[in-house]
């Protein structure tokens, strides 16, 4: 096995992840209005009439609300003031560009500073947003905004209670439609406990780099901590599926499309780190190095990244929350050992390195003369 000084490896492994930090700032950006957690759980009931092909849901835990039209018409949504801010029919999606809403709702906390051409009394002035059939946008009728939770909530915050019945006004031609839903508290979970089995798991893959590498102990060890990290890259894969699925993606193209554009780092975390382990497993050269890197990317993208997921009822993943909240306790438990153990049988091979004895060059002995 290759041996590798502990100091460099720890300022290699350093400065990867500040290259990555760099290079994921711009996709975090993009995405970081979508919550990450919240205990406010909304949900769009009815669209009222109902009307065949056209459909409205939450997504993105409720971030935002998405609206698709296939009936054939346009259907506009009708903004804060009543003034057409969506339109949305078989030519695509449309905003428009003087209605308040259209600036407002760029941010979940409605703070965009608006446009100066902003009247919502003003002619409708329409851009074209999209060529698909539907719109997701923030609503704040559909969100709680306030710093502090309801009344009503704070009197008595363990129990799952209703804040309000929320509508966002259509209309088709001359016919007034609504989207009808709620918006309901549900208590938050108690995150000691995952964190808890986080730290346990944590503490017991790591100390699987104290096994003398030299060893056949030390060889099983390794390739249990390349397992347990697989599990852990694949544990992430799936919670970056479920959580594009929550985003709204649809189908085999619409779920590949949400992975790359809105999810390219997590996934690529994943992946890295089931190729790190079966790199392990392999009992590869500089496996251990490979180890403490892709540990350390899976702490950082996947479990790091997401804590909310741990401490609030509603979470950004399509599926249980309680199993979103295993698959990032996975990642975090995973990789974190991973690191420990990689870098401790680094230094464990460097430290024996430094005691090896070397043997002098021997010297040809000079012939004698006669």
């Amino acid at each position: 096995m290759i041996r590798v000084p502990l100091r460099r490896a720890g300022l290699v492994v350093t400065a990867a992840l500040a290259a990555l930090l760099a290079l994921a700032t711009p996709a975090a950006a993009h995405g970081a209005d979508a919550p990450d957690g919240t205990n406010y759980r909304a949900e769009a009931t009815a669209v009222s009439p109902a009307r065949p092909g056209l459909t409205a849901r939450m997504v993105e835990a409720g971030g935002r609300l998405e609206l698709t039209n296939t009936t054939g018409q346009d259907v506009e949504v009708l903004g804060y003031s009543g003034e057409p801010y969506l339109r949305i029919g078989p030519g695509g999606v449309y905003e428009n560009t003087r209605s308040p809403a259209t600036y407002l709702n760029r941010t979940i906390a409605g703070d965009t500073q608006l446009s100066p051409e902003a009247d919502p009394a003003a002619t409708p002035v329409w851009q074209r947003i999209s060529d698909g059939p539907s719109a997701r946008w923030h609503d704040q009728r559909t969100l709680w905004l306030e710093s502090g939770p309801p009344p009503q909530v704070s009197a008595d915050p363990s129990r799952e209670q209703r804040v309000r019945d929320w509508v966002v006004p259509l209309r088709a031609g001359d016919q007034s439609i609504e989207v009808r839903g709620t918006l309901d508290w549900v208590p938050p979970p108690d995150a000691y406990p995952w964190w808890v089995t986080a730290t346990l798991g944590f503490l017991l893959i790591g100390a699987a780099g104290l096994v003398p590498a030299g060893t056949a102990a030390g060889v099983r060890a390794l390739r249990g901590v390349g397992a347990l990290l697989a599990l852990g890259g694949l544990a992430t894969v799936a919670f970056t599926i479920g959580r594009t699925l929550d985003a709204g993606a649809e189908g085999v193209g619409g779920l590949l499309l949400g992975l790359l554009t809105g999810q390219t780092w997590a996934l690529l975390t994943g992946l890295g780190a089931i190729a790190a382990g079966g790199y392990a497993l392999a009992r590869r050269e500089a496996a251990d190095f490979t180890l403490a890197l892709a540990g350390a990317c899976l702490v950082l993208f996947a479990g790091a990244a997401n804590p909310a997921v741990l401490s609030r009822s509603v979470v950004p993943m399509s599926g249980p929350a309680a199993l979103a909240r295993t698959l990032v306790t996975l990642a975090l438990a995973t990789g974190a050992g991973a690191v420990a153990a990689g870098l401790l049988r680094l230094h464990s091979a460097a430290r024996a390195a430094r005691h090896t004895p070397r043997h002098p060059r021997s010297i040809p002995a000079t012939p004698a003369r006669r």
